[in-house]
């Protein structure tokens, strides 16, 4: 069983993390299907597409667009699943959903996808958190490498353009590597900024 164009997936664990330890205590954390922070985004590759080569291999994780696990209600009041479910638990998933894969226990960006961490705010001139537009490439690609922009640098980013994503505990925004519009000087004194919310994902 293979489809054409898309990856064949199934979710890694359940499709909601709705629940953190805390202690030998188990909390609930969210009760909406509709709210996209609690849904599950990795998945396993079950069968890659026919169509063309791919760097994914079957086995593979993937970490997807939120919607593809995520269920809805239909005006019925009914739960349904998204357009992406296939059948018996498996789901289908277009090249364009998918950010990061996992080869031998390390994320890598998929396309034309790279993440940044952002910077803490060390002015403490107004009451954010983090520096705007502004963060440590973490996950970069040959785009980016072909600009002399590799992982661990400092970089710039239009607004915008910038999704969050939990990877590994750690808040990161994922952008195109044509958001990135400048490469800065590293001055030893940067500090990554991760909200504790993050730390416990």
């Amino acid at each position: 069983m293979k489809s054409l164009y898309d990856f064949i997936v199934k979710p890694y664990g359940e499709r909601y993390n709705n629940k953190v330890k805390v202690g030998d205590k188990s909390l609930i954390i969210n009760t909406q299907i509709e709210t996209f922070k609690s849904v599950n985004n990795i998945a396993k590759v079950i069968q890659v597409p026919l169509a063309y080569k791919t760097l994914i291999k079957k086995g593979d994780l993937i970490m997807i667009h939120h919607n593809v696990f995520r269920r809805w209600y239909n005006i019925k009041g009914d739960e349904k699943n998204s357009k992406s479910y296939f059948k018996d638990g498996l789901y289908f998933v277009n090249k364009d959903q998918i950010y990061l894969y996992k080869r031998n226990n390390k994320w890598m960006s998929f396309n034309d996808r790279c993440f940044v961490a952002p910077l803490r705010d060390e002015v403490k001139t107004h009451n954010w958190l983090e520096q705007g537009l502004i963060g440590v490439l973490k996950y970069g690609n040959s785009a980016l490498e072909a600009l002399e922009i590799t992982e661990g640098d400092v970089i710039g980013y239009k607004p915008f353009g910038e999704f969050e994503f939990v990877v590994d505990g750690k808040r990161l925004y994922c952008m195109k590597s044509n958001d990135i519009v400048i490469k800065y000087e590293r001055q030893g004194n940067e500090v990554e900024y991760n909200p504790s919310w993050a730390q416990s994902s």
